[in-house]
């Protein structure tokens, strides 16, 4: 009988299956190039927790295990960050997988999210409060001297609690030791989400001088003097006075 292979490129766990001894699985929240990630209850006391399971082959020596749990542990404070709890080891065709385990968080993909509306847009009132909320979570992280480093609408996840959003950020990406350069990029990519959910190039023309005036075309330079921290772009949206109605 041959060894079982160690490269596995997906796990395909389904509804009702345990793993690890203890975590019934629910549903297959994504997937990435690291691993996948599902909806899981404890059985011992019924709570819903997220379970990452990462491949083996992006994996070596616990490396994106050891890096994603550490990160979310040094964030706990950051409201934007998602709580991580422990690690477990399960078996796997057997093979033994490393498993985070964190908080489940219920929301929504921004990218699903801005699928689903009309003409591909979120209003201008609704986009700039949950900017607002992005900004305002990453000036947290950054004061850490941390930073996400791989900002995009697919790992921005959403949920609406009356007229505020909740916003988690999901697929923590490693660049190494943080710089300014990395918070920079993290500030450039939330002006970059603003400009894909108020309608992208097609619509940019047509938008009020108040919203030109922090997609500034895209033009990195200029984004970067007028919003150098995310303090400074939450700062704007408290104070900036907008005749739009």
């Amino acid at each position: 009988m041959s060894p079982p292979k160690k490269h596995i490129d997906s796990f395909s766990l389904s509804p009702g299956r345990i793993i690890g001894g203890k975590y019934v699985v629910v549903s297959r929240l994504g997937a990435g190039w690291e691993g996948e990630v599902y909806k899981v209850i404890e059985q011992r006391t019924g709570a819903t927790r997220a379970a990452k399971l990462f491949f083996t082959q992006r994996n070596h020596n616990d490396r994106a295990l050891n890096f994603y749990a550490r990160k979310l542990e040094s964030l706990r404070d950051c409201h934007i960050i998602i709580k991580y709890h422990h690690s477990e080891i399960l078996r796997f065709r057997g093979v033994s997988i490393p498993v985070l385990i964190s908080e489940y968080v219920e929301g929504e993909l921004l990218e699903s999210i801005l699928s689903a509306r009309p003409g591909k847009r979120i209003p201008y009132f609704e986009a700039l409060c949950l900017i607002y909320a992005l900004a305002h979570g990453l000036e947290q992280v950054h004061a850490k001297r941390d930073y996400h480093g791989d900002l995009h609408m697919g790992n921005v996840l959403v949920q609406r609690r009356g007229v505020h959003f909740d916003v988690k950020l999901v697929d923590l990406f490693n660049l190494g030791r943080p710089t300014a350069a990395n918070i920079r990029d993290d500030v450039t990519d939330v002006i970059r989400i603003l400009y894909d959910i108020v309608g992208g190039k097609n619509r940019y023309a047509g938008h009020p001088p108040e919203i030109k005036q922090i997609l500034a075309g895209l033009k990195r330079t200029i984004i970067e003097k007028r919003f150098p921290t995310a303090g400074n772009l939450r700062q704007h949206l408290d104070e900036f006075k907008w005749e739009y109605s």
